[in-house]
């Protein structure tokens, strides 16, 4: 299988690295400092799982010379995806799928804006993986796995292919029945502990045990919940307390990225996150009074990081 990566970051590197790892034609698209050390010192993961490096590793920063290929796996931040595939639109021929791993729910809508609708995978990853400099990825917990599917539910040759691939380089993979379903059950369990990581600026193991902060992130959750319910997205019963049971057993020290960009004052992924559930509540009539207070509380910060306020 012919795969491009856009986005060498922490995701992106990780699952890239491990197709590449089991002999798939992988091709890194990066650019500046990671596109440099990609060619320097290949990728280079270190993972609780064995570590690796990929050397020489295959890179570009021209999508064109790629050429059309099989599968386009998108790890760049949410805000970044419309123009990562209108950059990528070159490597798509008649056959090829595009697979976005972002946080959030939109991903597939705004990859299906450039390049059909038809073309799109949705998909979600859990793993708890950070960039430690460029081209240099550090797997810390967390089981990696994804699960993915097509938009209408069946079951696709095209999905098989891309199933068979991950389980070839060892990573959990499932095809889901309802794909919306699952994002959105990821999503309260990232929006919740982004969110009120930030405005606490708490590790995860700090906010689960103080009664109040716990409080405010299984609420938060909760609403999201409702709020998918609202819209007709057939999450299942009992999730909230299902991910709070899997957020006890993640590690102490562990944050969001969202988080930790905020901290470091960097633009984040908040619109697309706590911004997403304020703005779907607002299409439904749904009120979200937690999540809205914490984007609210988190919106200056996010502005002042991209040069608006």
């Amino acid at each position: 299988m012919r795969i491009a990566v856009i986005g060498v970051g922490a995701v992106g590197g990780y699952f890239g690295g491990r197709l590449a790892e089991a002999g798939e034609d992988v091709t890194f698209v990066a650019r500046g400092a990671t596109l440099e050390a990609l060619e320097a010192k290949g990728l280079i993961v270190e993972s609780i799982n064995g570590d690796f490096t990929i050397n020489p590793a295959r890179t570009t920063s021209d999508p064109a010379i790629v050429g059309p290929v099989d599968l386009v796996l998108f790890g760049v931040k949410a805000w970044q995806l419309a123009e990562a595939a209108r950059s990528g639109l070159p490597m798509f021929g008649p056959d090829t799928v595009a697979l976005p791993l972002q946080n959030g729910v939109e991903g597939p809508e705004a990859l299906a804006g450039v390049v059909g609708r038809h073309r799109v995978l949705g998909g979600l990853c859990k793993i708890f993986v950070q960039v430690a400099e460029p081209g240099h990825i550090r797997h810390l917990g967390v089981e990696p796995s994804i699960d993915f599917g097509e938009l209408d539910g069946h079951v696709s040759p095209r999905a098989e292919a891309i199933r068979a691939a991950f389980e070839a380089a060892g990573v959990r993979i499932r095809i889901a029945e309802h794909i919306e379903a699952a994002m959105w059950e990821k999503f309260l369990f990232i929006v919740a502990t982004s969110a009120v990581g930030a405005v606490t600026r708490a590790t995860l193991g700090e906010l689960r045990e103080v009664p109040e902060s716990r409080a405010v992130l299984e609420e938060s959750m909760r609403e999201i919940w409702r709020l998918a319910r609202a819209r007709d997205v057939p999450v299942t019963d009992g999730i909230v307390d299902r991910v709070m049971a899997f957020v006890d057993g993640l590690p102490e020290e562990a944050t969001a990225s969202m988080q930790r960009d905020i901290m470091a004052g960097r633009p984040s992924e908040l619109e697309a996150q706590s911004g997403a559930v304020v703005r779907l509540a607002a299409e439904v009539g749904f009120d979200v009074p937690v999540n809205s207070v914490l984007y609210g509380a988190l919106l200056p910060a996010e502005l002042k990081a991209r040069g608006a306020a």
